[in-house]
């Protein structure tokens, strides 16, 4: 094993011709590494080749070029051991109506292959709190409780390696928190997470390490602290004992007034320091009674990549 959980080589998909649409390439040579024990974040618009990789990985789509290994599995060679070493919860809820959430369990354990002894439904449908509705029709279950089944199948077989893909989208916050409980209390237990999300601070909060994909390629690939560190633009905002007169800033920097009195100055941290600001102030005679500053979040970071790479 290399430390890396999933390694992606020239991954490459496209998608032929149908009718009056053209062929379309969903990937374009994906280059990526993820680690072992990680919690990472797999962030990009609609359309950006999300979903087509997940698939691949899953063994749903196959691919048009390019090495995947999964787990130290090359697909191509080992198929059926890179498959069992990753579980997705999908995005859609794929749920068979009739089917209880044990029978569920049991038959997707089935499918993989588990022998009955190595089952752990009850372990299962424990964690994600279905303890209680075990013998109940999934067409009874509510929505955030068919999404919990969906992430109980996909643990079914013990994998190393777990996707998923937009799992929060559409549920309540109480689910959302338990969720995140699960996943973070199997990260601490040796599973390595990948996440798909468009909840932005939810990916913030989670991963370790984000890529960006727009358009086929991955565009940015960092830890997450270092990609909000890449964002040059700060404010600092200042709210003073008094009303102030004109203060005469730095060159690069712009200065608002806010209705609650608070002056915000907008400045590149690369040009200005904080303390240039906050001298000017002082020579301005202003008595500063709060200072704070404000941190690009996620979504900055992601909005000016994708738009650069647009």
């Amino acid at each position: 094993m290399s430390g890396n959980a999933i390694e992606l080589t020239g991954l490459r998909k496209t998608y032929a011709a149908a009718g009056s649409s053209p062929a379309k390439e969903a990937l374009k040579g994906i280059d990526l590494t993820i680690p072992q024990g990680s919690i990472f974040g797999l962030l990009g618009p609609n359309g950006a080749g999300k979903s087509t990789m997940i698939n691949i990985l899953a063994g749903l789509v196959n691919k048009t070029s390019g090495k995947v290994r999964i787990w130290g599995f090359d697909q191509d060679v080992n198929p059926r051991q890179s498959r069992a070493a990753i579980g997705v919860m999908p995005q859609e809820l794929n749920l068979d109506p009739f089917f209880t959430p044990r029978g569920a369990l049991e038959v997707q354990a089935g499918l993989y292959g588990v022998p009955k002894a190595q089952r752990r439904t009850d372990d299962i449908l424990r964690l994600i709190g279905l303890e209680d509705k075990a013998e109940a029709y999934a067409r009874s279950l509510s929505g955030g409780m068919r999404r919990r089944l969906l992430l109980g199948k996909a643990l079914v077989h013990h994998p190393q390696i777990l996707v998923l893909d937009e799992p929060t989208a559409g549920v309540d916050i109480e689910l959302r928190q338990m969720l995140w409980a699960n996943v973070r209390r199997l990260n601490e237990e040796g599973m390595t997470i990948i996440l798909t999300t468009h909840y932005l601070e939810e990916a913030q909060e989670m991963c370790d390490e984000i890529a960006i994909i727009n358009h086929g390629e991955v565009i940015v690939r960092d830890r997450t602290d270092n990609l909000l560190a890449r964002m040059d633009a700060k404010t600092l905002v200042i709210t003073p004992e008094a009303p102030s007169g004109p203060i005469d800033v730095p060159g690069g920097v712009e200065c608002l007034t806010r209705d609650d009195g608070a002056l915000v100055f907008h400045y590149h941290r690369s040009e200005v320091s904080a303390n240039a600001i906050l001298e000017a102030v002082r020579k301005a005679k202003i008595t500063i009674r709060d200072v704070a500053t404000e941190e690009p979040d996620l979504e900055d970071v992601f909005v000016a990549l994708t738009s650069s790479n647009a």
